[in-house]
């Protein structure tokens, strides 16, 4: 089991928990306040996961990738991908801090 830095949200990676044939999922979003924690930790916990890159230029989807996480750190714009054992894809993307729908202090999504 992991829950990404900066979420209330877990993942579980393992054998027999579901009938889908192995590698059928693919591109799952992970969104993560902190996508570099994320990738440190995912790394140094066995995982292969590619380089963070961010799209240059940021408001545009149409544009290309860069290396590194987005030197603005917008949300969005920063993202990195892994295989579990089975080959379903995962992409880590940098999406910041929501607060809990209804909460008293809660911000706009910036």
């Amino acid at each position: 089991m992991w829950t990404p830095p900066g979420t209330a949200c877990s993942i579980q990676i393992g054998s027999g928990l579901t009938d889908a044939p192995p590698g059928s999922t693919r591109a799952t979003l992970l969104a993560v306040a902190d996508i570099e924690a994320a990738h440190r930790e995912l790394t140094e916990r066995g995982v292969k996961v590619g380089g963070i890159r961010h799209k240059s230029p940021v408001d545009s989807w149409h544009g290309e990738w860069a290396p590194g996480p987005d030197p603005e750190r917008c949300d969005y714009a920063s993202l990195a991908d892994f295989a579990d054992p089975d080959g379903n894809t995962w992409v880590l993307q940098k999406i910041g801090f929501r607060h809990p729908q209804g909460a008293a202090d809660a911000q706009p999504f910036p």
